[in-house]
């Protein structure tokens, strides 16, 4: 099959188009031929040797994918050939990744692509819709009439959570940097938007609040300012984070425990399927009614994984500014 792998971490020059041994599924798992996978910021870091992970080798890279099923292994009773999938959780913590013809998936990580969805907006979908729903949904557990906060409302996880909120009644701000960003996440949900470059965001978060606080800050930057997110909150308001790895900004004790607040921090990959599960139900109703979708800001064949890689970096590590939502990649 043709894959993209590498044998050695570093830049996306070691990435490599070529011939693999296609894959046998093994017990409970299904094999995927791959329609469209997408990319992640994971899936550079774990490419370049920034987040050390056991990787098997070669390592093929890829969280996300969205398929069909050519066949399926011993034990298996959720799928059958021909079925449409969908699923995330692939190229980690040993698990070989997705950007392949085909892929050998554990059955569990897997969910079926409603009727009318495409392989492109499911695997665009993927990662990113189960992480804003652990966070939103599924810790902070999101109530109609809440007051939610997002950084970043057209990034990747970020237009997730804006959409997520408004699936939940919930009125929902987020950042933005231009006025075509903020005109988008309108059209995605947000009852308000904030321009980072010329607005101040604490004094913004108060006036859409109407001075009380919110009840969840989700931060999706890598450097959260915790001082202004305490600042934020209402008494026992939520706040979740899910980035930042090597991050170590002061955190304001007094402020957060008198105010009674929560923070979740969590990592995607570290919830088992069965709760990822819960996520993919929510997630396949939301697609299925129109509710729910993911922007797709670059679609590209999988053979130029080494350009997209490099895009993905530009954006997320130098913030080049030059991709709103996730980069698609299509497999013939």
């Amino acid at each position: 099959m043709k894959a993209v792998f590498y044998t050695q971490v570093g830049g996306p020059e070691v990435l490599t188009w070529g011939e693999l041994p296609t894959p046998t599924p093994g017990q409970g798992e299904v094999l995927v031929r791959v329609k469209a996978v997408s990319v992640n910021p994971i899936d550079t870091y774990i490419r370049s040797g920034a987040v050390p992970m056991a990787r098997p080798e070669p390592t093929i890279p890829g969280c996300d994918l969205a398929g069909v099923v050519e066949a399926v292994g011993p034990g298996c009773q959720k799928f059958q050939p021909g079925d449409r999938v969908w699923g995330s959780n692939q190229g980690l913590l040993g698990r070989q990744g997705t950007f392949a013809e085909y892929a050998a998936v554990n059955e569990a990580y897997l969910y079926a692509i409603p009727d009318g969805v495409s392989d492109e907006v499911a695997a665009a979908t993927a990662l990113v819709g189960i992480t804003a729903h652990l966070g939103l949904v599924y810790l902070a557990n999101v109530q109609a009439g809440e007051y939610v906060f997002v950084n970043g409302g057209t990034g990747g996880v970020g237009a997730m959570v804006v959409q997520m909120a408004k699936c939940r009644n919930a009125y929902v701000a987020c950042t933005c940097g231009n006025e075509e960003k903020e005109a988008l996440a309108k059209e995605l949900g947000a009852t308000r938007t904030i321009n980072y470059r010329t607005e101040d965001i604490g004094a913004a978060i108060q006036d859409f609040t109407q001075q009380q606080g919110l009840h969840i800050w989700y931060e999706t930057l890598r450097e959260p300012d915790y001082e202004k997110m305490v600042s934020s909150m209402r008494l026992r308001g939520r706040m979740i984070a899910m980035a930042g790895r090597t991050a170590k900004p002061p955190f304001p004790h007094g402020p957060f425990y008198v105010k009674c607040l929560t923070l979740y921090g969590f990592a995607m990959f570290q919830f088992p399927p069965e709760e990822q599960q819960k996520c993919a139900v929510d997630i396949n109703e939301w697609l299925s009614s129109g509710k729910l979708k993911p922007l797709i800001g670059k679609v590209m064949p999988l053979s130029e994984c080494q350009a997209a890689h490099r895009l993905q970096e530009e954006n997320t590590l130098q913030g080049a500014g030059t991709l709103t939502g996730k980069i698609v990649l299509t497999v013939d």
